[in-house]
C-alpha cells in the first residue's frame, strides 16, 4: 500500500483514492457499527462492498477521518435499513444507532472495545465460555445441556453476566473521560 503524505488529513481527495483513504481509517469502526445495528456477521463484507459502490457512484470526497467516518456510518445505516423490511426491525436499528452515538460518539468504537476486552479478562473461564457459546448462536437448551443447568438458569446467568459487563464497561469509559 502506498504511503500517504503526512498532510493528507488536510487534503481533499476524491474518487477511489478518497475511498481507500477513508476505509483505511474507518473499516473496523464501520464493521463494529454494522454489528451494533444488527447486521449478521456473514453479511458485513457484502455491506462494505455495497458501501464502496455507493461511495464511488456518488463521487466520495475525503475530508478527514471524522467526516469520512460519519459519512460511512450514515451510508451503511441507510443501506442496512433498506435491507430491513419490517417497521419493528427499522426501529431496532434506530435504537442501536442512538446507543452507538451515546456510547461511542463519532469515534470508531475502539475505546469501547478495549474497555470490553479489559472487562472480559475479569470474568471466570466458565462465564467466558458461556458468553462465547451464546454469541456463537447456541440455543439456551443446548447451553443448558452443555453447562448442566436448566434453560432458565442459563437465561438468568447470561442476563447477570451481560449486566456485569455493561456496568464494568461504563465504569471504565467514565474513568477514561475523567
Amino acid at each position: 500500500m502506498a504511503t500517504l503524505p503526512p498532510d493528507c488529513e488536510t487534503q481533499h481527495l476524491s474518487g477511489s483514492g478518497a475511498l481507500l483513504r477513508a476505509l483505511a481509517g474507518q473499516a473496523h469502526g464501520v464493521r463494529r457499527y454494522l454489528r451494533v445495528l444488527g447486521c449478521a456477521p456473514e453479511r458485513i463484507d457484502d455491506m462494505i462492498q455495497e458501501l464502496c459502490v455507493v461511495a464511488l457512484e456518488r463521487g466520495f470526497e475525503f475530508r478527514g477521518n471524522a467526516a469520512a467516518g460519519a459519512w460511512l456510518r450514515a451510508t451503511a445505516k441507510r443501506l442496512f435499513l433498506a435491507q430491513c423490511r419490517s417497521g419493528r426491525r427499522r426501529r431496532e436499528v434506530e435504537i442501536a444507532d442512538e446507543v452507538w452515538l451515546a456510547q461511542c460518539g463519532e469515534t470508531d468504537g475502539s475505546g469501547y472495545v478495549e474497555a470490553l476486552r479489559d472487562c472480559l479478562a475479569q470474568v471466570t473461564p466458565e462465564q467466558r465460555e458461556l458468553l462465547e457459546a451464546a454469541s456463537d448462536g447456541d440455543s439456551r437448551v443446548e447451553l443448558a445441556r452443555r453447562f448442566a443447568r436448566r434453560p432458565e438458569g442459563i437465561k438468568s446467568a447470561l442476563r447477570r453476566l451481560r449486566a456485569l459487563l455493561r456496568e464494568c464497561v461504563e465504569r471504565k469509559l467514565d474513568e477514561e473521560r475523567q
